[in-house]
């Protein structure tokens, strides 16, 4: 499994080159019956965005990063690759991030198991962190449950043309936000300065996290796939209902009820998300999330060069593919 590594305190710049350093000798360096399919993922990491998250949020006034941050950064995104080769496996996804996904390639039940591997390895990962009594509320395996329980919600309401605006948020709410607070959170309990402000990073994780899928969902109606990594006009072609879809739905109602009969192909529903302004919508539920997150961050006691970090992430949220995209 995962040995742990002695590191000083670092430097947000050098904390980050190190989590890139320890999550690939964590796939790379697996057990010979998966490694092959690790390091797969190896090559799929994207932009670490909840790692990063995680490390801005633990800077502390010296601009310093303490060890554990490291490890529970390694820790999320093991836990973020995990879901993503489950969610592949699920969606019968082709690529992720320009390669064959993992099912593609290694089978679907190699996936599942090595997806669960990951999980394990994370949790191990988590477990190697020393100051453990600083942040026993961080409840990693809670964060993970919700994480769950939105893709149970996303599946059992798969081609559910009735969905409402709020059921969705409910559903992303768990799906994606969950491992983002997780982050911000983790963070925030290893910053001195910080702890007493920790309700406020959790919340400004949440709402990123919502950004971040809101993003995603327009994504899908906007961008070619060259762009996007990754299939495009897919959500509605694999039953997957998004905001942009809800709000078209709630002002078409005669499109919706040919939906549920089965009538309608996915170009159709993309030229009546444009006609009834599904993603400028959604762009503007992300904006109130944007506008609370904006807030949070200047409430923050932190010193300007994290505050000016932690506004990047959220502008890369808000932007989508002109900043990260949800990676």
């Amino acid at each position: 499994m995962i040995k742990q590594t002695v590191v000083e305190a670092l430097d947000f710049d050098r904390s980050v080159i190190k989590v890139r350093e320890e999550l690939d000798k964590a796939l790379l360096s697996a057990p010979k019956a998966v490694r092959s399919q690790t390091a797969h993922l190896s090559g799929t990491k994207g932009k670490m965005i909840r790692a990063i998250s995680l490390l801005a949020c633990a800077e502390n006034n010296q601009g310093l990063i303490e060890p554990d941050a490291v490890r529970l950064a390694v820790s999320i995104e093991l836990l973020h690759l995990a879901t993503l080769v489950h969610d592949d496996v699920i969606d019968d996804a082709e690529m992720r991030r320009g390669m064959p996904t993992l099912h593609k390639k290694f089978g679907s039940h190699s996936a599942v198991i090595s997806g669960d591997y990951l999980f394990c390895m994370a949790l191990k990962t988590a477990s190697c962190a020393t100051q453990k009594n600083e942040y026993l509320d961080y409840d990693l395996p809670d964060y993970m449950g919700r994480v769950c329980l939105g893709e149970l919600r996303q599946n059992m309401n798969n081609r559910n043309y009735d969905l409402s605006e709020y059921g969705y948020l409910k559903i992303i709410f768990g799906k994606t936000a969950a491992l983002f607070e997780a982050a911000f959170y983790a963070g925030s309990m290893l910053c001195e300065n910080e702890k007493k402000q920790a309700n406020l990073c959790t919340r400004l994780g949440r709402f990123i996290g919502m950004i971040f899928q809101l993003s995603d969902d327009c994504i899908d109606y906007e961008s070619s796939q060259d762009e996007a990594l990754k299939p495009v006009l897919s959500d509605f072609e694999h039953g997957v209902v998004t905001l942009p879809l809800v709000y078209t739905f709630k002002k078409n109602t005669q499109l919706r009820e040919r939906a549920k009969r089965g009538e309608v192909l996915k170009e159709e529903i993309h030229e009546a998300v444009r006609q009834a302004g599904g993603v400028p919508y959604t762009r503007s539920v992300s904006k109130k999330y944007y506008d609370k997150s904006k807030s949070i961050i200047n409430r923050l006691n932190a010193h300007p060069d994290k505050k000016e970090r932690l506004t990047a992430i959220l502008n890369k949220a808000y932007n989508g593919l002109d900043g990260v995209g949800i990676g």
